[in-house]
């Protein structure tokens, strides 16, 4: 991205190696048998970090998944995982009208599917769209987000309908706080529960997993949704936002984080 390199105003300037250092301790910290990732590069950062955890002991990851972002040329998906996984592409599925536009999720929707003792279970990863908009008619972008959020909804609630008590974890960069509209489509459909939001937070209780310097303000953006019968399979107080030392000056995020058990 453009950054500030030792006081110059560098464009598409790579993320300083103090700062993978950050990340890669975090990740050995967490040690995630499965590592969700937005707002990755192109497939060679990917393979940068690939390396770089597997070389060092970390990860050990001997499955990797990237996924480009069709309107979105800098921010994409992947997932690092230790466990094997079976991808599956959603493209024309996730389309949604917008002011007149047949447009769909600018960052896409990976769908990776697990087999663990026999139980067959789905992870969702996804980046919805910022609070950045370009018209004034949508401020801060909540509808854009909101039809986002409730086309992937509807792909998920299509596919595998709550009625078959379908395992699933939905989560990500959902860029809106809780009570949003964005955030209820995954909750709720009248009176069907469709996920719960996990109760991530860190060694002192908070739940917010990012900060914006711009403004001096933190907020809740990421979230793990399980679905009902994915829910029994989480281990009671393991949802964590990772609070390590110097973490923000890894990322502006916090990774959050749970642990599950079949």
């Amino acid at each position: 991205m453009d950054r500030l390199v030792s006081g110059r105003w560098v464009e598409d300037y790579p993320k300083p190696e103090i700062e993978n250092g950050i990340v890669r301790s975090i990740i050995r910290r967490v040690n995630p048998d499965i590592l969700a990732l937005q707002e990755i590069g192109p497939p060679e950062y990917l393979n940068d970090l690939w390396r770089d955890l597997n070389n060092s002991g970390i990860g050990q990851y001997q499955h990797a998944y990237w996924l480009q972002g069709e309107e979105d040329e800098k921010r994409h998906l992947a997932l690092l995982s230790r466990i094997p996984f079976k991808p599956k592409k959603v493209f024309h599925e996730l389309e949604f009208s917008y002011f007149g536009k047949s447009l769909r999720p600018r960052r896409g929707l990976m769908e990776v599917e697990f087999l663990t003792n026999g139980k067959k279970w789905r992870l969702f990863n996804l980046h919805l769209k910022s609070k950045w908009t370009e018209r004034k008619d949508d401020p801060q972008a909540a509808s854009l987000r909101e039809k986002e959020a409730r086309a992937i909804r509807n792909y998920i609630r299509q596919n595998y309908p709550p009625e078959t008590n379908p395992m699933h974890l939905v989560l990500g960069d959902f860029n809106d706080f809780k009570n949003s509209a964005a955030i209820r489509r995954f909750q709720r459909v009248n009176k069907t529960t469709l996920n719960h939001i996990l109760p991530c937070k860190d060694t002192m209780g908070y739940f917010w997993t990012h900060y914006y310097k711009k403004q001096d303000s933190y907020d809740r953006i990421d979230y793990i949704f399980t679905s009902p019968a994915m829910r029994v399979h989480t281990i009671e107080g393991s949802a964590r936002v990772a609070d390590q030392l110097r973490c923000l000056e890894g990322s502006d995020h916090r990774m959050i984080f749970a642990d599950f058990e079949f």
